[in-house]
């Protein structure tokens, strides 16, 4: 009695095992983020391990956000150099404390701005000024479009001051910095649920108060 047995074609079986190999060699190889996150590890390993030089690393990578929150918080160029040279004496000085599993700036940013919170409430912050060129896109308006943004700037500054001060510097690092509301939630220890609450009303009032220029109708 013969028996007959179906045997795939070699082309399948190589396409198969191609197939495979991609499979293989796309989880053997860690993303773009997980390098990122890998190597920012390392440096901070090294930090831990009293090599203050790799702290100046750190340093470069966070500085320019840094300041840019910070400048949220205090409304000053002064100030806010003065809270970010701070913010990284504390961190360097807990750093034995941080745990390498999380992400750092998360970490690094809620300590920029609790001190920059605690700031405003010791001491009278001088007058804000208009954002600093190297923080805030200069552009070229015409003469009639200056006026325009003048008007607006000046009455989307008074709808901010007449926001508390969280929602205030969460549509600022929403809205202006563009940060996420993950972001946002670990740098402030609250929840996304909250972000989302404070950005939603935070932005209803900015609305209502430019809605005038806009030729639009408030409801309340």
């Amino acid at each position: 009695m013969s028996c007959t047995v179906e045997v795939e074609s070699a082309p399948a079986w190589r396409a198969a095992g191609r197939v495979s190999a991609l499979v293989e060699s796309s989880a053997a190889q860690p993303s773009e983020s997980e390098r990122t996150f890998a190597e920012e590890a390392a440096i901070l390993a090294r930090v831990q391990r009293g090599d203050i030089a790799a702290f100046d690393l750190v340093v470069r990578r966070y500085l320019r956000r840094a300041f840019a929150i910070a400048y949220r918080v205090l409304g000053h160029r002064e100030d806010a150099e003065d809270l970010v040279q701070d913010a990284f004496l504390t961190a360097l000085e807990r750093i034995a404390s941080f745990d390498l599993s999380r992400p750092f700036g998360p970490w690094f940013f809620r300590i920029v701005v609790n001190r920059g919170l605690n700031a405003r409430k010791a001491r009278a912050i001088r007058r804000t000024e208009a954002m600093p060129a190297d923080v805030a896109e200069p552009g070229e308006p015409s003469p009639a479009g200056l006026y325009e943004r003048t008007e607006i700037r000046e009455r989307f500054q008074a709808a901010l001051a007449g926001l508390s001060q969280r929602q205030r510097l969460i549509v600022e690092l929403a809205d202006i910095d563009g940060m996420s509301g993950v972001e946002i939630a670990a740098m402030l220890g609250v929840s996304q649920g909250t972000v989302r609450w404070h950005l939603h009303m935070a932005r209803h009032a900015l609305r209502k108060a430019l809605a005038p220029l806009r030729g639009e109708r408030t409801h309340e």
